[in-house]
């Protein structure tokens, strides 16, 4: 994942953002947008589109390389845009994140007035200050510029400060941290992502990884269930083969997850838990989340069966 990528959807989810870099209150009603400009193919990265057209319209442009005609490309982006929707806004802003200034190109020429004046912001993430003193969402784009060595400590810090403060959407900034640290752990999977960042079971659950996953999963054990249910019910009776139906959809989804997370599991292991009822699956499915080993798992089996 590119880290223009990561940035549009801190944006997406937290449009405020803006606004806590220009240190402003966030009006309200605007929409951030991805903008092209089809006649010339030039992509406008981030708009920031006011409500009605007595507010103000922001451009931003998240630059972590040296570019040396970067603003040359930009200002042309921005005025072919103010052309084309000048009926939307009655003013204009631009705004360019820098890691540090060393990524700035060296020669403003012929572009100096307007990069040095009001119409430009130039913020350079390495400057903004300390994780605890930020607005969560300048942490979140800080994170992204630190040394891998310190993400896992500043990201744990950051998503403590999620569970202290009283932040809207929570979920979405926990989906954020992971996503960031993720970008730089790319051997880690987002749940041991999670699992290093010290999330509960709970907050795992309001994630839109558990979500994904776990509706993929259950949609695999109704499908099942199903086909279980019918096949037994003739024999049976439809309710009892769909209860046994979904749960042996159940123990294989808990099977599943078991050798994601540790690999190919003892032969005694599988069967034990093959053998469980149906209550104690579903218990085992949740338990399982907070394992970290296999002997874990047994340790579970003794104390519950």
């Amino acid at each position: 994942m590119r880290r223009d990528s990561l940035f549009y959807q801190l944006f997406a989810q937290l449009p405020q953002t803006l606004f806590d870099l220009l240190g402003r209150d966030t009006p309200q009603g605007y929409r951030f947008e991805s903008v092209e400009l089809k006649q010339t193919a030039f992509r406008i990265d981030g708009v920031f589109v006011p409500p009605d057209p007595s507010g103000t319209v922001y451009f931003c442009e998240v630059q972590f390389q040296r570019d040396n005609s970067f603003y040359e490309r930009f200002f042309a982006e921005i005025f072919l845009y103010l052309r084309l929707y000048r009926h939307t806004f009655s003013d204009w802003q631009a705004v360019v994140i820098y890691p540090h200034r060393q990524a700035e190109q060296v020669s403003f020429d012929p572009y100096e007035v307007l990069v040095n004046s009001h119409r430009l912001r130039r913020v350079y993430l390495n400057e903004l200050g300390s994780l605890e003193a930020l607005p969560l969402s300048l942490a979140l784009m800080q994170l992204t510029v630190l040394p891998e060595a310190e993400m896992p400590t500043a990201a744990r810090l950051l998503a403590e400060r999620t569970r202290i403060e009283a932040v809207p959407r929570p979920e979405v900034i926990i989906e954020l941290i992971t996503t960031i640290v993720l970008y730089k752990f790319t051997e880690l999977s987002r749940e041991e992502v999670l699992r290093m960042l010290g999330f509960t079971t709970e907050e795992l659950k309001r994630t839109r990884f558990y979500r994904d996953v776990y509706a993929e999963v259950r949609e695999e054990v109704l499908q099942q269930g199903l086909q279980q249910g019918l096949q037994q019910g003739l024999q049976q009776g439809l309710q009892q083969g769909l209860q046994q139906g979904l749960q042996q959809g159940e123990t294989l989804v808990v099977l599943r997850q078991l050798r994601r997370r540790f690999g190919e599991l003892p032969a005694g292991l599988e069967e034990r838990i093959r053998q469980l009822p149906v209550h104690q699956i579903e218990a085992l499915a949740e338990a399982l989340l907070d394992f970290t080993t296999l002997e874990e798992v047994f340790a579970w089996l003794e104390h519950s069966t």
